[in-house]
């Protein structure tokens, strides 16, 4: 996981708003992100297509909501064909 910067404890709404902001953003459309609101900031789950789109996602969120802890539990995933052939047994 990968922590974000701020200390303040999330607002109730903020879960929201960074939910709406990344599925209706045409930038970003991501609906696949899932924002949790824990104890001490936010949590972010999903799956992407790139590592870039990962830290594009963070950075946006980051610059939107600077105060906000967040936490990043997208993983990346593999989005070209396979090199090798999978042998089954």
């Amino acid at each position: 996981m990968t922590a974000h910067h701020g200390d303040a404890p999330p607002d109730e709404y903020v879960e929201a708003e960074i939910q709406s902001m990344l599925a209706e953003d045409p930038s970003v459309a991501e609906q696949g992100i899932t924002v949790v609101r824990r104890e001490r900031g936010l949590v972010l789950y999903g799956e992407v297509e790139s590592e870039h789109r990962r830290e594009e996602i963070l950075r946006r969120v980051s610059a939107r909501f600077p105060d906000v802890p967040v936490t990043s539990d997208i993983g990346v995933i593999r989005t070209e064909a396979p090199t090798q052939v999978e042998e089954l047994p």
